[in-house]
């Protein structure tokens, strides 16, 4: 299977953040594009995302998946802040397109910040706000909007099975799901079952592991995931995109240094991945 990882895993080698991705078998880049200009011009934005791409391209590293903006604590609380969200992202995704990559991957909005939820005006205002903000331009652009399940246990799209549902009721070829394991565990619902209920709408990974509470991004077999059983329902689907890690080094080996720890990544590996 494919392999990928966060960028952020890399990003302590700098500019050979790529070849050190590329050195460990890590085919597969998943990056960030936040949107933000921070005083560049379009044209000044559009240099900085190629400069990456060409950093990857030197290394054969496919950009496979980029994570559109996020902020935390959560909030959208205003229509004003959503337009600003939903223009940070649209730009988002026409770097995305820039790059060559077919997946966005994108957390839903918090309306009421981290509390207070309606969740009926929550799921309304995501409706219209992917709908109308988000999907026809991606769809122009030739991007996959990938939906990410959520940690957060107040919110009612946080499985699998709602996320699914939320894209259904979208009902677009351009609107998929990015499962994230560890969101899932979180609930103590198995990655493997949403795997196998998510079927051909699974396009992108995110893989990690905690101890079935709260959402740490451990390294794979540090927690409670039966990652076996995930490798079987992958192969299972047939899914042939990435087996992309989105993890937390601060407490992997504290003390080690960072190509350490990569190391011990890599060997964890062998009897995780599926064949």
């Amino acid at each position: 299977m494919k392999l990928g990882s966060t960028v952020e895993i890399f990003a302590a080698f700098g500019e050979k953040r790529y070849a050190m991705m590329k050195k460990y078998g890590f085919d597969y880049a998943d990056c960030y594009f936040d949107g933000e200009l921070r005083g560049k011009t379009e044209e000044e934005y559009d240099a900085s995302i190629l400069a990456e791409k060409a950093l990857a391209d030197q290394s054969d590293v496919t950009i496979w998946q980029v994570h559109g903006p996020w902020r935390y604590p959560p909030h959208d609380e205003t229509p004003e802040m959503r337009e600003e969200r939903a223009k940070l992202m649209r730009r988002s995704i026409r770097a995305t397109a820039l790059v060559g990559c077919k997946y966005w991957v994108i957390h839903p909005l918090f309306p009421f910040g981290d509390c207070g939820f309606d969740m009926d005006s929550f799921w309304k205002i995501n409706l219209d706000f992917f709908k109308n903000a988000l999907v026809p331009y991606a769809e122009q652009c030739g991007v996959t909007i990938c939906f990410e399940n959520m940690p957060m246990k107040s919110v009612t799209m946080s499985t699998t099975e709602k996320s699914l549902e939320f894209i259904h009721m979208i009902g677009s070829d351009n609107v998929k799901l990015c499962l994230d394991t560890g969101h899932e565990a979180v609930f103590g619902l198995s990655p493997a079952d949403a795997v196998r209920r998510a079927g051909k709408d699974l396009k992108v990974l995110h893989v990690h592991d905690n101890n079935g509470k709260y959402d740490q991004h451990l390294v794979p077999l540090m927690g409670v995931i039966d990652f076996k059983e995930f490798g079987k329902a992958l192969k299972e689907i047939e899914f042939d995109g990435v087996f992309s890690l989105e993890l937390d080094l601060s407490n992997f080996l504290p003390g080690a240094e960072r190509e350490t720890k990569i190391k011990a990544i890599r060997a964890i590996l062998e009897d995780v991945l599926p064949e």
